[in-house]
């Protein structure tokens, strides 16, 4: 029998704040354990909770850039559990009249568009971090309270590289819209996934099953393909998929059961008392939908008609926000932005990859680039001295005109003096010039190469062609 599989996501984002959701205790990672804390996030009584305006505001433009409704009256409700990481014993959440209804977000998966529709975005305060150690376990409440946006998908992912590429278009928005740093090592987006399946041709889903808190993309990818194939091989052999929440272990590659799936009601939520509801004028969410920056679509189209670069080259550059905002810097100072997109596509990507570096933090500036560009275009310098001089920029950063200058890189383009070497290199090398001579092309790179390490790398290799072709017809 054949299946259908249903997906749905509840993405947790943390958003970027100074400031706690209902404190003024400060948002950081890597503070010592229970530094960042007060009586607000540590749940103490009486202690009053104060709403942070900056994380509405930033859930509201999240809401705005995916197409959200967006609710001008909504609230907070207390969202009651019982469990070591949250202090309070309720978490300070929003349930039936959150920020955000709706939205919509287009993912391409196996070169076809598909729209992913959105439930709601509401915001809440997250959770306190648990660290198992071997007898004991410790928690750090330094998280707990920081404002988290919780992005609710309807089951339209029908696979897991669906619920991937989800992730990854989500995710772009999300930097482009500069919501949150977006680190997952730093968990600032963490991931719970409700998968199910039926038969084909079944209306109704599944009993699903809920996997809580992954933190990587790939992590998610995986589980679902596992916990996918789990429950096909369940229902084939007769059995029942109970509705739980399983635990994904990435060592082993398995999902197993940890408990009974909760539903709304066992949370008992009642509306929090302590906090006035949110009310946002109309005039105000205009003015934020004003302010939104540009979709990273519309910045991919916007390259290709502005810069006349590929499609495919947009796609790749306008994927990190930061990157792209990189190619468009170096790209108006440069004479030829195609040459900026190759430099980008190539050596810049591989070097970032190479290196785990973010490309805000590498020396090379995007002036350096574009100057770089400029003196291979010019034929000052040849391709390979300019890969190195990029290398350099890369790791310490500079004037690449000046590292010419000083160190005399520029390109040989005097005809008379190639030739000498060129006549030079054939002389040594004859068999393998009359090889070439004879019509086996890949025997003039030899005699290139021979020049080019001659020259000392300062060779025009067009100008090399030019004359070795000069030889072969008796110039």
């Amino acid at each position: 029998m054949n299946y259908r599989i249903d997906i749905g996501l509840e993405v947790h984002v943390q958003l970027k704040t100074r400031s706690k959701m209902f404190c003024g205790c400060e948002v950081r990672v890597g503070a010592e354990p229970n530094t960042l804390v007060c009586p607000v996030c540590l749940g103490y009584p009486g202690a009053m909770p104060s709403m942070n305006g900056e994380a509405v505001r930033l859930t509201v433009r999240t809401g705005l850039m995916i197409g959200s409704t967006i609710d001008g009256f909504s609230k907070f409700d207390r969202k009651s559990y019982f469990y070591p990481d949250m202090p309070k014993n309720y978490q300070i959440s929003q349930y039936d009249r959150p920020l955000c209804d709706g939205g919509a977000v287009l993912i391409g998966d196996g070169g076809v568009a598909k729209t992913v529709r959105i439930r709601r975005i509401h915001l809440e305060e997250d959770v306190a971090k648990n660290t198992h150690f071997a007898a004991a376990s410790g928690v750090d409440f330094n998280r707990a309270g920081t404002p988290l946006m919780e992005i609710v998908t309807q089951p339209d992912m029908h696979s897991p590289e669906e619920a991937f590429a989800f992730l990854l278009a989500l995710k772009q928005i999300l930097q482009y819209a500069d919501v949150s740093h977006c680190n997952l090592e730093e968990g600032n987006i963490r991931c719970d996934v409700n998968c199910s399946v039926r038969p084909e041709g079944q209306e109704a889903l599944g009993t699903k099953t809920e996997h809580k808190n992954l933190n990587t993309f790939k992590g998610v990818l995986n589980a679902l393909k596992v916990e996918s194939e789990r429950q096909i091989a369940v229902l084939n052999r007769g059995g029942k998929i109970l509705q739980e929440t399983r635990r994904w272990d990435a060592d082993t590659g398995e999902t197993a059961a940890m408990r009974s799936k909760e539903d709304a009601h066992d949370y008992r939520y009642f509306p929090e008392p302590d906090l006035m509801p949110v009310v946002l004028a109309p005039a105000e969410i205009e003015a934020w939908r004003a302010a939104l920056p540009e979709m990273p679509a519309v910045r991919r189209a916007r390259l290709v008609r502005d810069y006349g670069i590929p499609d495919y080259d947009a796609g790749v550059l306008v994927a990190d926000k930061a990157v792209g905002d990189y190619f468009e810097a170096a790209a108006k100072l440069a004479p030829n932005a195609k040459l900026v997109s190759n430099w980008m596509m190539t050596e810049m990507l591989r070097l970032l990859g190479e290196t785990e570096r973010d490309i805000r933090t590498v020396p090379i500036t995007p002036a350096a680039l574009a100057a770089l560009v400029c003196l291979t275009e010019s034929r000052t310098i040849n391709s390979n001295t300019a890969k190195d001089i990029f290398a350099e920029l890369f790791e310490q950063g500079g004037d690449p005109e000046a590292i010419v200058r000083q160190r005399g890189l520029g390109q040989v383009s005097d005809a008379s003096a190639i030739g000498m070497i060129v006549d030079e290199a054939i002389a040594e090398n004859i068999k393998v010039f009359d090889d070439y001579r004879n019509g086996k092309v890949a025997a003039a790179k030899f005699i290139i190469g021979q020049v080019m390490k001659k020259s000392k790398g300062k060779a025009d290799p067009q100008l090399v062609m030019k004359l070795l072709d000069a030889r072969v017809a008796g110039g």
